[in-house]
């Protein structure tokens, strides 16, 4: 079963989360931080890297004296990546989304392909899991090519678990994740923007019939007791199971920022998160890949 650990905003403490129960998870599991505009998994986790390789999308880098400046490239490109000044036709690879259309429509074939680095993937683990993350190039805008490639390496057919730390938000990149797990835990913070960001992911994931359950982070923070309760009525309303809770204290947030685990705290905190485990595969208990 691949678990995706997601928020509807950036700093609700998804990575905190996957890391946490990659540390007690109590069967084989793969790791992933598909993160990769700004992946921090490794902060935690710790990996061993064997492998790192660079991945390219094939975009239009030119024209030759070939083109009949006709427009049809133009035309179909719905991303500005190929413009028209009169009769000259122009390309803009940093705008393409690599659909490959104008290569398809372009009967002189008077394209240059080129490629436009995306960003890397890194392979390795972290003592007995295997660890998958990637990492966008400086100044890439466009995430869901590198996320898709990087999902790619996952077996189809595993018998181990697979926990993945999934983009935050409700954009392309959450999405792409989105499509290719089959449960999703997302995590909330129980603040105005976190509640009404964790309405948004809802929404989001909920449509695309997954399997959901929440966490609540920084539970009775003090002030923001009522945000608390707000997000569980909101779960309960829209039959979310809560599957646990993770206290606001300063111990947490101190441990956190020095890149360890919270389970690691004490017996209590590791207890806290074995439970969150157990009933985490008890709510998908019934959820298969594929």
């Amino acid at each position: 079963m691949r678990i995706g650990i997601a928020s509807g905003k950036g700093g609700a403490g998804k990575t905190m989360l996957a890391a946490s129960l990659h540390s007690v998870w109590p069967t084989q599991h793969i790791l992933v931080d598909c993160d990769v505009e700004a992946p921090n998994l490794h902060f935690f986790a710790h990996p061993h890297i064997d492998q790192t390789w660079t991945v390219t999308l094939p975009v239009p880098q030119a024209v030759t004296e070939a083109c009949s400046h006709c427009g049809v490239c133009r035309d179909i490109c719905r991303y500005g990546a190929i413009a028209k000044f009169g009769q000259n036709i122009a390309v803009f690879p940093d705008l393409c989304h690599g659909c490959g259309g104008c290569f398809a429509v372009c009967q002189e074939k008077a394209l240059v392909t080129g490629t436009r680095e995306l960003g890397r993937i890194e392979q390795g683990s972290c003592g007995d899991t295997a660890y998958f993350s990637g990492c966008t190039r400086v100044g890439e805008v466009m995430t869901p090519p590198l996320l898709r490639k990087l999902l790619a390496l996952l077996p189809e057919q595993t018998p181990a678990d697979v926990i993945v730390d999934c983009p935050p938000g409700v954009s392309c990149p959450a999405v792409t994740v989105a499509r290719r797990v089959d449960a999703m835990v997302l995590v909330a913070d129980p603040t105005p923007f976190g509640y009404a960001d964790f309405c948004l992911a809802y929404e989001a994931f909920h449509a695309l019939g997954l399997p959901l359950a929440c966490v609540l982070n920084r539970c009775a923070m003090p002030g923001n007791e009522g945000g608390d309760e707000k997000l569980k009525t909101f779960c309960q309303t829209h039959g979310i199971p809560v599957a646990g809770e993770v206290p606001f204290t300063r111990e947490a947030a101190h441990a956190l920022a020095q890149g360890r685990l919270l389970p690691e705290l004490s017996p209590d905190w590791r207890t806290r998160f074995e439970q969150l485990c157990a009933n985490l595969q008890r709510i998908f208990g019934e959820v298969q890949h594929g």
